[in-house]
């Protein structure tokens, strides 16, 4: 008892760390976003039509994004989820650099309709990890 009493602080940072590191994976589990890595991603594309969505900032999507992505800041996309809608009936691979963006992004576009939404794991960087193409 004295042992927690004397280290109180460090108990309480060790538990929120904990937390901040389980509890990501479980919220996304619980909200139905599913996560794909790239192969499947690519296997969406190929072969399911899916349109795959980029939600970072401009100057990012600038610097490189997926081939034949779709272009709309995860700030934005409460706005300008209407110029998706043509998109309804196909699945949506989101796309940012790391993944937590699109994880966010896809909670968005769940509340809006859209049934078949991926998160891409690892975002841009996986991407580019495999070694698949990126245009300016």
């Amino acid at each position: 008892m004295e042992f927690v009493q004397s280290n109180i602080w460090m108990i309480i940072v060790a538990i929120l760390a904990m937390y901040m590191l389980v509890w990501p994976p479980i919220s996304r589990q619980l909200s139905g976003i599913k996560e794909v890595g790239t192969v499947e991603a690519i296997q969406l594309i190929n072969h399911k039509d899916a349109v795959v969505l980029d939600v970072r900032e401009d100057s990012e999507y600038n610097s490189g994004h997926v081939p034949h992505s779709r272009h709309i800041p995860l700030g934005s996309l409460g706005k300008r989820h209407i110029e998706l809608e043509r998109y309804k009936n196909r699945p949506l691979v989101v796309v940012c650099r790391s993944g937590a963006r699109s994880g966010s992004a896809c909670g968005v576009l769940k509340k809006f309709g859209f049934e078949e939404v991926y998160n891409l794991s690892g975002g841009v960087g996986a991407w580019q990890q495999a070694n698949l193409p990126l245009e300016k």
